[in-house]
């Protein structure tokens, strides 16, 4: 029979969420915290930029002359963020899992977690 392994113990992660229609982004965090809810996890900020963050491209309509006829293109990125606290691992593969698969088009999610481990054995807690 192999070694029973510890389940880990997140202390955080964080979700940042990035898309191109700020209602969808809005639509998917309402789901993804919903969803933490009904799991028992703790939810503790939900927030969006103010700002959207603009990416402008200018490009030439003609190749070889005409240097006054260009076009611009600008891509705005809206992001929202989730933290989410105190989680094992378990739930954390399980809640993670889910919401993923559940991912609106047009949007992306960037996952940070921040592990609990235990203090090496050669560190000791001070002695009053």
């Amino acid at each position: 029979m192999p070694p029973l392994e510890l389940d880990k113990l997140y202390k955080r992660v964080e979700l940042e969420m990035r898309g191109i229609d700020p209602a969808v982004l809005l639509s998917y965090s309402w789901f993804c915290v919903a969803a933490a809810s009904h799991l028992g996890i703790e939810v503790t900020k939900n927030w969006a930029l103010r700002k959207a963050e603009k990416e402008r491209h200018t490009l030439l309509r003609c190749v070889h002359i005409y240097k006054k006829h260009k076009v611009q293109y600008e891509i705005r990125t809206y992001f929202r963020f989730i933290h989410l606290q105190r989680l094992t691992g378990s739930t954390c593969d399980t809640y993670l899992e889910y919401i993923e698969r559940n991912l609106p088009e047009g949007c992306a999610l960037k996952v940070t977690k921040v592990e609990c481990q235990k203090l090496p054995e050669h560190i000791v807690p001070p002695t009053e």
